[in-house]
């Protein structure tokens, strides 16, 4: 899902990663929304909240807003920066030191949970985090699938469904067609797992609060290990032959 890049980069890869990754973002968008009322994958809102803010003179509110949408940009830049960095050397996987950020700060919100802990964190703070990781996500799945998948918010899925739903009355040949058929399944499977994350986060949260997270970061963690085992299998395998 993430070792390939380029030419050897599949159709299945891109929905492995997609299918994964917009099942962790559904689940931190569910618990954003439930435990401090904010949006935290996209940042779409937060324009229109910020712009309502400052028509109402009430700036301190407004530059929250601000910051939810910087913190969402510096996530997105720091995964990219990070991959750039690494991927000239070659010893370390570009994709894995955002992804453990990304669990690192998904896994403190989902600790604070526990009065054990005793970590105290304002519903502001745990907005900016999460909206941090979910821009380290977005960038490193933008990066890793060469634009053709992002999992943290739906307005442009929608946007490029309903177009490609539309050529599909247009498009004769053949193989065309079924390359339009692959995109629009691949879309859709992003919608349902991104679906699924929400449902499935809202129903934990009644149970487990906000450490609900603990479960995307166990998530986040298995797909890791599954990239690894799997591109272990297919090195021998390539070996032995």
């Amino acid at each position: 899902m993430f070792h390939h890049r380029g030419k050897s980069r599949t159709y299945f890869h891109n929905l492995k990663l997609a299918s994964a990754l917009s099942f962790v973002a559904g689940i931190v968008n569910i618990t954003g929304v439930l435990s401090v009322n904010v949006l935290t994958t996209n940042v779409t809102g937060h324009f229109a909240f910020f712009s309502e803010e400052i028509l109402l003179n009430r700036y301190r509110t407004a530059f929250v807003y601000l910051l939810f949408i910087l913190c969402f940009l510096l996530g997105s830049f720091t995964s990219s920066f990070i991959i750039e960095f690494l991927s000239k050397r070659k010893k370390i996987r570009p994709h894995l030191i955002p992804l453990l950020i990304e669990i690192l700060l998904i896994s403190l919100i989902g600790l604070s949970g526990f009065k054990q802990v005793n970590l105290q964190l304002t519903p502001n703070m745990v907005a900016f985090i999460l909206l941090f990781a979910m821009g380290i996500q977005n960038s490193l799945v933008t990066r890793v699938s060469q634009s053709v998948v992002r999992t943290t918010h739906l307005t442009g899925l929608f946007t490029d469904l309903g177009i490609e739903f539309s050529q599909i009355f247009f498009i004769k040949e053949e193989l065309k067609y079924q390359q339009l058929k692959k995109n629009i399944f691949l879309k859709l499977s992003i919608i349902l797992c991104f679906f699924c994350g929400c449902v499935i986060g809202g129903w934990l949260y009644q149970i487990f609060y906000i450490k609900v997270l603990l479960f995307a970061s166990g998530a986040l963690l298995f797909t890791i290990w599954y990239d690894k085992i799997l591109y272990r299998y297919y090195f021998f395998k390539r070996k032995l032959r």
